[in-house]
């Protein structure tokens, strides 16, 4: 069972690649905090359903674009997670360490924005609670995450083209796109040869 020393080590040792260039910046924090039944569970939300926003009523992970008041992308990160969850990331939360930074995409196609995850654990069991921005929190424990019998494919229309994407399905919810994508790379941080599934840079995907 992956506990905090294992994760702790495992992202302290990951030198996390940066994209370069003048491109707009987001951040996510994917969140940890102690399973009600030992081990750690792991945060998702369920963003609220809005006609501008092209990740609509996706699982995802608490996070948003860089504002000019930020100091840098980690802080983007916590002020984010603190209004879309009331989670308070810079009292109750310690970062663990920084994942791969990725290109977004939005229904299949190339977003202009770059996004830094970034990983905390929380010092309390803490729930959080929805906002305008979310409908849900789901914390799922991370060794169901990791379990054979959760990974699956979903069916996405690009363009004329029907494709087998990669995802999670737990508990009636499916991660996929560029969520699906920060899990992975925090599996490849942690070393996790036998569940990772290799996701190309630019398959469509959120």
């Amino acid at each position: 069972m992956t506990g905090w020393g294992d994760l702790a080590r495992a992202l302290s040792g990951h030198a996390p690649l940066r994209i370069c260039g003048d491109t707009p910046r987001a951040a996510v924090a994917l969140v940890f905090r102690d399973g009600a039944q030992g081990g750690l569970e792991l945060l998702f939300i369920r963003r609220a359903e809005h006609e501008r926003d092209p990740w609509s009523g996706h699982m995802g992970f608490p996070g948003g674009r860089r504002e000019p008041g930020d100091p840098g992308l980690e802080a983007t990160a916590v002020r984010e997670t603190l209004e879309e969850t009331s989670l308070d990331l810079a009292g109750d939360g310690e970062r663990l360490g920084a994942l791969d930074e990725v290109k977004a995409l939005a229904r299949g196609r190339p977003v202009d924005l770059v996004i830094a995850p970034f990983v905390f654990r929380l010092r309390r069991r803490l729930d959080g609670a929805a906002s305008h921005e979310v409908v849900s929190l789901h914390w799922l424990p991370l060794e169901r995450l990791l379990a054979p019998g959760t990974r699956s494919t979903l069916q996405y229309q690009y363009e004329e083209t029907v494709l087998e994407l990669p995802c999670l399905r737990i508990d009636g919810l499916v991660i996929w796109g560029l969520t699906y994508r920060m899990f992975e790379s925090l599996l490849h941080a942690m070393g996790d040869s036998e569940t990772r599934t290799l996701v190309k840079e630019h398959e469509p995907g959120e």
